[in-house]
């Protein structure tokens, strides 16, 4: 799976995102096979799954392949990939770049969970090893 270029790859949007989640989650799939996944959920058709496919495809994360008459979709990031930049994004707009800042609101917010803190504790000491 190709890395995209952070210039090439455009932001995705949330209902892109629901269409990608299916298809990092299994692939190469069809258009039916991921409105299966997500169109009763949402209230969405064919025509919408397919219209979201096409916007990922032009935005450089999905590649396609033929299949006989349909096409089959794969994806050209990584969800690591995705989830890194998505991130960084974050961080930097909202926390002026500062992680620290970032788990100090959600600490202070009581978003944080003693499971969550736990395995925040465990991937801090993984680090400094």
């Amino acid at each position: 799976m190709a890395k995209a270029d952070s210039e090439r790859s455009e932001r995705i949007s949330e209902a892109e995102h629901a269409i990608m989640e299916v298809i990092w989650d299994r692939h190469p799939v069809s258009a039916t096979e991921v409105c299966d996944e997500v169109c009763e959920a949402r209230g969405w058709s064919m025509p919408t799954v397919k219209t979201l496919l096409s916007r990922l495809v032009t935005k450089g994360v999905l590649a396609t392949e033929p299949d006989g008459r349909r096409f089959l979709y794969s994806p050209r990031v990584e969800r690591s990939e995705y989830v890194g930049t998505e991130s960084r994004r974050l961080v930097d707009r909202l926390f002026g770049g500062r992680a620290a800042s970032l788990f100090a609101h959600l600490a202070e917010s009581e978003a944080l969970t003693d499971e969550d803190l736990g395995e925040i504790e465990r991937l801090l000491k993984e680090m400094r090893k």
